[in-house]
């Protein structure tokens, strides 16, 4: 999917990039490297979908997820 596709679908399930990648915890500087690729992976093209269409049945996506109790990851490492 193409980052433009993938922005499309962010405003059909209405949500801005920031609150998405907080929702799904993962940073939106993550998020924003795929504008320079031109494509987002898999797994973020399968979320942004099921947001869209779960928005259009009238369904609260964002209470289903935060339920979840989602972890952000941290860096391991020295630094």
């Amino acid at each position: 999917m193409t980052f433009i596709e993938f922005k499309k679908l962010l405003l059909d399930a209405e949500i801005s990039l920031p609150k998405f990648s907080a929702l799904i915890k993962v940073s939106e500087k993550n998020i924003q490297a795929y504008k320079k690729k031109g494509e987002v992976p898999n797994t973020i093209a399968v979320i942004a979908k099921c947001f869209a269409d779960m928005h259009a049945q009238g369904l609260d996506y964002r209470e289903q997820i935060t339920s979840l109790e989602l972890k952000a990851k941290t860096k391991k490492g020295a630094g």
